[in-house]
């Protein structure tokens, strides 16, 4: 984050910040910094506060060197403010053994904060997140937090985790009253807690508002626009970027390949790849990992090959966006061998087995499925529902029914639609009736919306002459008024995007009129030179059955 972000401390705002930093410590367990110790020694962010005491006050510093004491707060507080509440708060005297003695002899004139506070939640042993909120607002109240910016920028982010809009539309508030609306950092992180609300008119709103705009400001609001699959918007956002003052950085070249995967925008993509790689982005491995994922969703799968191999450090993103494009293609074989190559870099995780069973699946692979399925297990990855879909579609499509039946039976969670479909689907090939019709009663159970399933179900009574089961199946379609979804295709043209979706697009009806034009036109023809031949002449008769 750039230093010129953050409003620099006082000597009175640093101690007010570090009490409220003890206190919402002896009262919650951050899941971050747990985990992190679990790998770091055991070590947790009792540690960090212990640094931070050894750490001077701001007068000790040179004006460069306050950002790094700045940062250490923030990034304590950051870790605060995203943790879950303890069920049982066993160490609350440890923790405030540990507060006064980590106290310098010399009591600050600010330390009064920490059992003022206290008292004003005097009867409660823990605090959920939204008695955070209050007590950050509290402390503002006291003058404690007004002069950092970062601190609300945090709440913001801890809102959005928990789409509470409410608490961040009272901090968005706050922030107005305190003059901080105009910053840079806390804007962005409002079009971000916005966005990810759902809010993205507020999200627009508040990018409109912001006087000064930088890279980080105008890339939220266009990946806000790209999440919400609203193309236009975004790529305009980003055209108007490039003639801002603003340069496009890591991540805004990531969130439009995304979008020109997601839309099979190849020739944007190009395009854009271009400029990222005139930019000197062609290093990053996230881009280069999005730049996979565009060029094998949109049928490039050698130019996908050709940017995996260019990586110097591939990471994991990296292997499992070549297995899915190598998977989308059908390249099965490729599958297993970039898995095989792929465990002497890196070891695969719970994604890479399922972009290679995947592959198994489409391409009916029943040793090296199972294969793949047992070692997945061996490694130590519990396989979700995902992982089962691609077993039962796979033995399904098989015509191992009963092993597909018996696998979702040993299944440690309850089976999905999706799961039940593939099995459904499988009995409608191989003519296994009780077995589709319990497969279809599960999925109806679960989704009983789906048009597709009372159709598999009432093709399945049919087939054995259960005529009145096919009837009730059909008249509860009728009373619910479901329809089967009418399938689409697109492809690109001269750098364009069509849709071919249904009858009512207007080309698709220019094209059927034209062509309805064509047969009377021949019909018409034919009718002429039919009605002015002479029957009785051999050679017309002859000429007539070759026109016909």
């Amino acid at each position: 984050m750039p230093n010129h972000l953050f409003s620099h401390f006082n000597n009175h705002a640093v101690i007010p910040a570090l009490a409220a930093i003890r206190l919402v410590v002896a009262h919650f367990g951050t899941y971050s910094a747990l985990e992190r110790s679990g790998k770091q020694g055991h070590g947790n962010i009792h540690n960090a506060l212990r640094v931070l005491d050894l750490v001077p006050t701001k007068h000790h510093y040179d004006d460069e060197e306050v950002p790094s004491h700045h940062r250490l707060i923030n990034d304590c507080m950051y870790d605060i403010l995203g943790v879950q509440s303890k069920q049982n708060v066993v160490r609350k005297r440890k923790d405030d053994d540990f507060v006064n003695s980590s106290s310098n002899q010399a009591q600050p004139k600010g330390s009064n904060v920490i059992s003022s506070t206290i008292s004003f939640y005097p009867t409660r042993t823990r605090f959920t997140k939204e008695d955070l909120l209050m007590q950050i607002v509290e402390l503002h109240r006291r003058g404690g937090i007004s002069s950092d910016a970062s601190i609300f920028s945090s709440a913001l982010s801890s809102c959005a985790d928990r789409k509470a809009l409410t608490g961040g539309a009272q901090l968005q508030a706050l922030l107005v009253k305190v003059g901080y609306d105009s910053s840079v950092l806390v804007g962005s992180s409002l079009i971000s807690f916005y966005s990810r609300c759902g809010q993205l008119e507020n999200a627009h709103r508040v990018f409109q508002g912001m006087t000064a705009k930088n890279t980080v400001s105008w890339t939220a609001i266009i990946s806000s626009y790209a999440q919400d699959n609203q193309v236009g918007p975004c790529l305009h956002l980003f055209a108007l970027m490039r003639q801002s003052m603003c340069k496009p950085n890591d991540v805004t070249f990531a969130t439009i390949f995304s979008v020109c995967t997601n839309h099979a925008f190849l020739a944007l993509g190009k395009s854009v790849q271009g400029l990222q790689m005139k930019m000197g982005f062609n290093s990053y491995v996230h881009v280069s990992n999005a730049l996979i994922s565009m060029y094998a969703k949109c049928g490039s799968i050698g130019e996908a090959r050709a940017i995996f191999g260019s990586i110097a450090c591939k990471d994991l993103v990296s292997w499992n966006s070549m297995i899915f494009g190598y998977s989308q293609h059908g390249l099965a074989e490729h599958c297993l061998d970039l898995l095989k190559e792929m465990k002497g870099h890196i070891m695969p995780d719970a994604i890479s087995f399922l972009g290679v069973l995947s592959s198994c699946r489409h391409s009916c692979l029943i040793t090296e499925g199972r294969r793949c399925f047992r070692e997945m297990i061996q490694h130590g990855i519990k396989p979700e529902l995902d992982h089962y879909s691609c077993m039962v579609d796979l033995l399904g499509r098989a015509g191992l029914l009963d092993e597909a039946w018996d696998l979702i039976q040993t299944m440690s969670m309850p089976p999905n639609g999706v799961i039940w479909g593939s099995l459904l689907a499988s009995c409608r090939v191989h003519g296994s009736v009780s077995i589709g019709i319990q497969a279809a009663e599960h999925r109806l159970k679960l989704e009983p919306g789906c048009a597709a399933t009372h159709v598999q179900l009432a093709n399945l009574y049919a087939s054995i002459g259960c005529w009145s089961d096919v009837a009730r199946v059909r008249k509860v379609m009728k009373e619910r008024g479901l329809k089967t979804n009418i399938g689409c295709s697109w492809i690109e043209v001269g750098n364009k995007v069509y849709t071919a979706e249904n009858r009512s697009k207007s080309q698709v009806n220019d094209i059927l009129a034209i062509l309805d034009c064509l047969q009377s036109h021949m019909d018409h023809r034919n009718d002429i030179l039919i009605d002015g031949l002479d029957w009785d002449d051999p050679e017309n008769a002859k000429l007539s059955w070759d026109i016909i």
